[in-house]
């Protein structure tokens, strides 16, 4: 019974301080040194297996903030700006903080056991994993919101992450989608799954059939 009480024990401090904002000021300033800066530091903060086995235990954290290139760069904070500051705004800055960190831990460690146990030594950047589980978030606190996809399609938040659940599914089990780390995108929308479950006691695919 503790550790639930624990586990459930949500922030008092609810004041919006713009950890979103932060975070892709942060992925911004990473990207600038890395890429015009100091070139190396690119490869110390990325998660490289080899690397994490030789003691760079802090590489499945800090690769979700180091990007490899603009596009990749851009493509992650725009979900960033778009969908994590409502997240943010919806559950308190702290929360979504902890989320946030967690998420990218969490898809980090997975990824790099997964990586190992397959004896794949890869170089492992973005904030994908993080961005993912913001977007179950997203379409569990805003279920009837509806995205248009390439700006043009409008499809329900919630349905657009059970497609985009079953394309990462798929390009993993069968291997497709070239250098994508896919394990990853499904590692972040699982453990998002799971905090919704488990903290904030929120079943999402019950939210969604409600919804849909």
């Amino acid at each position: 019974m503790k550790q639930a009480t624990i586990l459930n024990r949500r922030f008092k401090d609810t004041i919006y301080r713009r950890f979103a904002i932060k975070i892709i000021l942060l992925n911004v300033f990473v990207f600038l040194v890395t890429d015009f800066v100091w070139p190396k530091g690119f490869y110390y903060l990325a998660m490289i297996p080899s690397f994490v086995r030789h003691g760079y235990l802090y590489q499945v954290f800090s690769y979700m903030f180091v990007h490899g290139s603009l596009n990749h760069l851009v493509f992650n904070m725009l979900s960033l700006l778009i969908f994590g500051t409502m997240v943010e705004k919806r559950i308190g800055s702290k929360e979504f903080l902890l989320f946030y960190l967690l998420t990218g831990l969490f898809s980090g460690i997975i990824s790099f056991i997964s990586y190992y146990l397959g004896g794949m030594n890869v170089v492992l950047v973005g904030a994908s994993g993080a961005i993912y589980g913001v977007l179950l978030l997203f379409a569990v606190f805003f279920p009837y919101s509806v995205i248009f996809v390439f700006g043009i399609i409008p499809v329900r938040a919630p349905i657009l992450i059970i497609i985009y659940a079953l394309i990462e599914l798929y390009s993993q089990v069968f291997g497709r989608g070239g250098n994508v780390a896919h394990l990853t995108h499904l590692s972040g929308l699982v453990f998002a799954y799971l905090y919704c479950r488990i903290r904030m006691r929120i079943n999402p695919l019950e939210v969604f059939r409600r919804t849909l």
